[in-house]
C-alpha cells in the first residue's frame, strides 16, 4: 500500500510538473511571437517612410530620418564640445559631480547614485557623451583582444535597460579593470526603464579603461528602434530641458560603436549573427558612422554596407543548413551550421558568440558547440520568466557560463505562482493583439460559420486565428484560455472579445476608426515623434491629417476621411491649430474589463 501510494504521488507530481512546464513554455512562446511580430512592423514602417518621402507635401519634415547625424549636424544642434559648459549645475544638486578625465572613484559615484535612483545632471551627461564619442571615433570596426593579458575575458549579452542585471554582474564578477576585461555585446537600451543609466556606467568605464571594456553595437542602438521600444521616451522624460541634445549626440555615438570583437583570432563576437555573404574584411573597411540607422527595408537599405550590417545585427542561427531570410523578425537571415562552418574555415575561427535572442536559461549552445547565444537580461518578459547569463573565456577559450536572476518578488512565490504570473501576463498581451485585429478575425471566423450560428469547430477556430495573426502558436492548446466552447464541442468565436474593449473617450470616433487607431498606435506614435523635431509633443493639424491619410493609403486601410477630419478638429481643444499627439494616441488602447472592475 505504501509503495502504491508513493507511485501515485510520484505520478501526480510528474504530471503536475509537466503541465507547469507546458504552461511556462507556451507563455514564453506567446511573448516571443508577439515580440517578433512587432519587429516585422518595423519593416512595414520603414517602407512607409520611403512612401512618405515620395508623397509628403513637406518632405523636409521627415528626410532627416534617413541621414546619419555626422559631425556637421551635431554642431548645428549646438553640441560642440564646449556646449555643456554653458549649463549651470545648481547648489541644490546632490548627485555625482564628475571631473574629467574620469577616475574609478567617479564610476563608483555613478554606481552609488544610480542604485539610489538619482539622475546624473545633464551637464555631466553631455560632457561624458562628448568624451565617449571622441574615444569611439578612434576605434576600429572590429576590435581584436587577447587573453594573454588577463586570465579571463567576460562576455555579456543584451541588457535592455535592466540596471539591476548590470549591477548584479558587477557584484558577482567584479568591476571592469585591466585585470578584469569585459565585452558587452549590444542592446544596452530599450524595453527596461534604466537604459540611460546603463549607458552612462558603460561609457564611464570605457573612458577609464578604453583597452579593457569593449562595446559592440546591437540592433537596438538605433534611432528608429529607440522611438518604438522606449529609450527615446525615457531620455525625454528624465532630461526634459536637454533631451533633444542628448538624443542627438547618442544617435551619433551609436553610429560609432564597433561592430564586432575577435578574441585570440579565434572567437568572433557580434550581436546578431552571420549570413552566407558575411565578409569580415569588408566589415572592417566600411565607414560605419556613415551607414544610416538600419530600419529594415525601404529602397535606401539596398546597399552592400547596409545589408552587411543588417545581417550581423539581426540574424539568428537555425539547425537546418542554408541561409534564408529571417521572416519572423523581418530583417537579417537564418544561418545554418554549414554557413557557420564556411565562415570558420575562411577566417580560421573556433567559436561565434552572439546575443540578440531571448533564452530561458540565459544562454544556448548550437551548431555542434560552435555558436553560443548569450542573453544577460533576466526577467525579460515578466518577473521570473528567465535567467540571465554571462560567459567567462579563459586562455584555452573554454567557455564557462554564469547564470543569475534578479529576484525582487519571485522569492516570495512558489513555482505555481511564478508560472501563473508569467502565463497571465503573456495571455494579457495576446488578448490585446487579438482585439486589435477584431475586424479581420471576425471576417475570418465568418468564412467557416456558413450558417451564421456564431460557432465553429476548434480546428476552424485555430486556422482562422493563425491566418490573421500569423504568430505560429499552438492555438488549440490555448483555446480554453481565449474562447468559450459549448457542450457540443464548438467554439463561440465572438467570446474571444468578451473581456476586452477599446478605450473610446472621444465620442466623435467611429468604431472602425477607433480599432484602426488602436492597432497602429505604436507606428503612428513613431511617425508623429519624427515629424515633431523639437520634441514638444505637438504637431499641426495639417501635418497630423496629412500623415494619417498617407499612412492609411500606404497600408490600403479603408477609413472614412470625413470621420477622421471630425475627430481631428474635436481634439484641438484650444483651437490653436496644434494637438498633443501622445495624449491623443494614448486614449486609444485596449482595456481589460475584468481588471478595470477589480481596480
Amino acid at each position: 500500500t505504501v509503495i502504491r501510494a508513493a507511485i501515485l504521488i510520484q505520478n501526480w507530481y510528474r504530471f503536475t510538473m509537466a503541465r507547469l512546464e507546458m504552461r511556462r513554455r507556451y507563455s514564453l512562446s506567446i511573448f516571443q511571437s508577439i515580440e517578433y511580430a512587432d519587429e516585422q512592423d518595423q519593416l512595414q514602417l520603414a517602407n512607409f517612410f520611403t512612401f512618405m518621402l515620395d508623397h509628403c507635401t513637406h518632405p523636409d519634415s521627415v528626410s532627416h530620418i534617413f541621414i546619419s547625424p555626422g559631425v556637421s549636424q551635431v554642431v548645428d544642434e549646438g553640441l560642440c564640445l564646449k556646449e555643456f559648459e554653458k549649463i549651470d549645475v545648481p547648489d541644490s544638486y546632490y548627485g555625482p559631480r564628475l571631473s574629467f578625465p574620469l577616475t574609478v572613484e567617479d564610476a563608483n559615484a555613478l554606481l552609488h547614485a544610480f542604485r539610489n535612483e538619482q539622475l546624473l545632471h545633464a551637464r555631466y551627461v553631455l560632457q561624458l557623451l562628448c568624451e565617449t564619442r571622441r574615444v569611439l571615433k578612434e576605434m576600429p570596426n572590429i576590435t581584436h583582444l587577447s587573453t594573454s593579458y588577463s586570465k579571463e575575458i567576460t562576455v555579456c549579452g543584451d541588457l535592455h535597460g535592466n540596471l539591476d542585471d548590470l549591477l548584479l554582474i558587477f557584484y558577482k564578477n567584479g568591476l571592469p579593470s585591466e585585470q578584469n576585461p569585459y565585452v558587452f555585446n549590444g542592446d544596452f537600451v530599450d524595453r527596461g526603464k534604466n537604459s540611460m543609466e546603463i549607458l552612462l556606467i558603460l561609457f564611464a568605464f570605457l573612458l577609464i579603461y578604453p583597452n579593457d571594456l569593449h562595446l559592440n553595437r546591437g540592433n537596438h542602438e538605433d534611432y528608429i528602434m529607440n522611438l518604438r521600444y522606449g529609450f527615446t521616451k525615457e531620455v525625454s522624460k528624465k532630461y526634459k530641458d536637454h533631451g533633444k541634445q542628448i538624443l542627438c549626440l547618442l544617435r551619433d555615438i551609436f553610429s560609432w560603436l564597433p561592430l564586432a570583437t575577435i578574441i585570440d583570432s579565434k572567437v568572433l563576437i557580434l550581436h546578431g549573427g552571420i549570413s552566407d555573404t558575411t565578409d569580415l574584411d569588408f566589415l572592417n573597411a566600411l565607414e560605419r558612422n556613415k551607414v544610416r540607422d538600419h530600419i529594415h527595408g525601404g529602397a535606401i537599405l539596398f546597399s552592400s554596407e547596409n545589408l552587411a550590417i543588417l545581417d550581423i545585427l539581426w540574424s539568428d542561427p537555425r539547425s537546418q543548413n542554408g541561409c534564408t531570410p529571417n521572416k519572423c523578425r523581418g530583417g537579417g537571415c537564418y544561418f545554418g551550421p554549414d554557413v557557420t562552418a564556411k565562415l570558420f574555415e575562411r577566417y580560421n575561427l573556433k567559436m561565434l558568440i552572439r546575443s540578440h535572442e531571448f533564452k530561458p536559461e540565459g544562454y544556448e549552445i548550437s551548431h555542434d558547440g560552435k555558436v553560443i547565444t548569450i542573453f544577460s537580461a533576466s526577467n525579460y518578459y515578466e518577473e521570473g520568466s528567465n535567467r540571465g547569463a554571462y560567459i567567462k573565456l579563459n586562455p584555452e577559450l573554454i567557455p564557462r557560463f554564469v547564470q543569475y536572476q534578479v529576484s525582487k518578488y519571485t522569492r516570495r512565490q512558489n513555482l505555481w505562482e511564478r508560472v501563473g504570473t508569467i502565463e497571465s501576463s503573456a495571455l494579457k498581451s495576446l488578448r490585446e493583439k487579438i482585439y486589435a485585429h477584431r475586424a479581420e478575425l471576425t471576417s475570418a471566423f465568418a468564412q467557416y460559420d456558413l450558417n451564421g450560428t456564431g460557432r465553429i469547430s476548434a480546428n476552424d477556430w485555430a486556422a482562422a486565428m493563425e491566418s490573421v495573426l500569423q504568430l505560429g502558436l499552438p492555438w488549440r492548446m490555448l483555446r480554453s484560455q481565449l474562447a468559450q466552447m459549448n457542450p457540443d464541442g464548438e467554439v463561440d468565436f465572438m467570446s474571444c472579445f468578451y473581456d476586452l474593449k477599446i478605450s473610446q473617450p472621444i465620442k466623435e470616433a467611429q468604431p472602425a476608426l477607433v480599432e484602426t487607431l488602436c492597432r497602429y498606435r505604436k507606428d503612428l506614435e513613431i511617425i508623429f515623434n519624427i515629424i515633431d523635431k523639437d520634441h514638444s509633443g505637438l504637431i499641426s493639424l495639417e501635418e497630423f491629417g496629412q500623415t494619417w491619410k498617407l499612412f492609411t493609403s500606404h497600408l490600403g486601410i479603408g477609413v472614412c476621411d470625413e470621420s477622421f477630419d471630425k475627430l481631428v478638429l474635436s481634439i484641438d481643444h484650444n483651437k490653436d491649430g496644434h494637438i498633443d499627439f501622445n495624449e491623443f494616441l494614448e486614449a486609444f488602447h485596449v482595456v481589460h474589463r475584468l481588471e478595470k472592475k477589480a481596480n
